[in-house]
């Protein structure tokens, strides 16, 4: 469904998950350096974890310290990074006792990074030092700030699933919305001291946020608003390709390989999600982990139509992206992250006919198993 719901943006860590649970923000673009005028892709994500465990400082679950006494993490990471030549993370940590945001609006402030629906701003900076010395912060070297202004323009909304009701009775494990899968930004990064501007027509932006008690494993993203029709040769400005899950767990009972997708293809939506059973939704999916090039591919179908991607994206400009789990545990350590894959997809019609034959550019993508 391409339908707006800014109230599943809102801080969601009450309750049980208050004191096993987490919450982000995710936002991924493409900018481009002021002097050279190449592009490149970033990140900028809030993370909050365990805010009712909160002490006077951060607590990282991955400190030898925190893991023998049986301590759960506890903080709000700014992780923000790059991808492409040079790909990194960076994470800074604060107490959640220094972070604010109400629960009626998307309105985050901690240290000096805050976030609402429109606009962002922040700082990350983590030293050589820092980063060899403290293996916790699960980060590289580098520094990092970012000023811009957010318009997000069509939504992913996963129905039911994540629901009032649904998130009341944390029915599952992780949660999804994406506001923005595409979402142009505006404003400047800098990152270890270049400059690059983002332009919103050619931003290639995405927002969406996930929440829970627990990661999924497997964990697939896909993500594109950089669309061209191979037939047409046209840019399709009014679409965008959404594509996510894994292995959810509802109730606590896995449900094996199951994603949510949808295909905003000019004004509407080709939506493949396994929890609109009425539908008739099949999919399957596989990733490839090449030497030099990884590769995603896709199958899904419902009662009307049917897509076919296939994505590539090469390894050395990609991350293997860190999180701790609300337990303490880090169980993703292959977890693939980029921001520049390029593919296509085929959509057809249930009868065969072919509606378009796209390629994507600048995609979002990630794919990583428990090990």
């Amino acid at each position: 469904m391409n339908k707006s719901d800014i109230e599943r943006d809102y801080y969601m860590l009450k309750g049980p998950l208050a004191t096993k649970g987490y919450d982000w923000w995710w936002h991924s673009l493409t900018a481009y350096n002021k002097k050279t005028k190449e592009p490149k892709a970033f990140f900028i994500e809030y993370f909050v974890c365990n805010p009712a465990l909160a002490e006077d400082k951060p607590t990282l679950g991955q400190n030898p310290e925190n893991k023998k006494l049986g301590k759960r993490p506890s903080y709000c990471m700014i992780k923000v990074g790059c991808w492409g030549k040079n790909a990194k993370q960076i994470h800074n940590f604060y107490s959640m006792n220094d972070f604010h945001c109400p629960s009626n609006k998307l309105d985050i402030k901690v240290g000096d990074c805050t976030l609402t629906e429109t606009h962002m701003k922040g700082s990350c900076n983590v030293s050589k030092e820092e980063a060899s010395e403290h293996p916790e912060y699960m980060c590289d070297a580098g520094s990092m700030s970012w000023n811009l202004d957010i318009n997000k323009q069509i939504s992913f909304n996963v129905g039911y699933g994540a629901s009032k009701l649904f998130r009341k009775l944390n029915s599952f494990e992780m949660f999804w919305h994406a506001e923005g899968i595409k979402t142009e930004y505006a404003g400047t990064i800098i990152l270890d001291g270049e400059e690059y501007e983002v332009i919103p027509e050619k931003s290639y932006g995405y927002a969406d946020k996930n929440w829970g008690g627990d990661f999924t494993s497997p964990w697939l993203w896909i993500s594109s608003c950089n669309i061209t029709s191979l037939i047409s040769g046209k840019k399709l400005n009014n679409s965008a390709f959404e594509a996510g899950g894994g292995r959810p767990k509802a109730f606590g009972i896995e449900i094996p390989r199951k994603l949510l997708i949808g295909f905003y293809y000019e004004g509407k939506m080709y939506e493949y999600n396994f929890a609109r059973f009425w539908n008739l939704v099949k999919i399957d999916f596989d990733f490839e982990e090449g030497e030099k090039i990884h590769t995603w591919t896709i199958n899904a179908s419902n009662k009307n139509s049917y897509i076919e991607l296939e994505l590539h994206c090469k390894r050395d400009e990609m991350l293997l992206i860190n999180y701790e789990a609300p337990n303490g545990l880090k169980l993703h350590n292959r977890l693939w992250n980029g921001g520049t894959g390029y593919g296509e997809i085929k959509l057809y019609k249930k009868d065969g006919t072919l509606i378009d034959h796209v390629k994507i550019e600048n995609t979002g993508c990630e794919y990583g198993e428990y090990c």
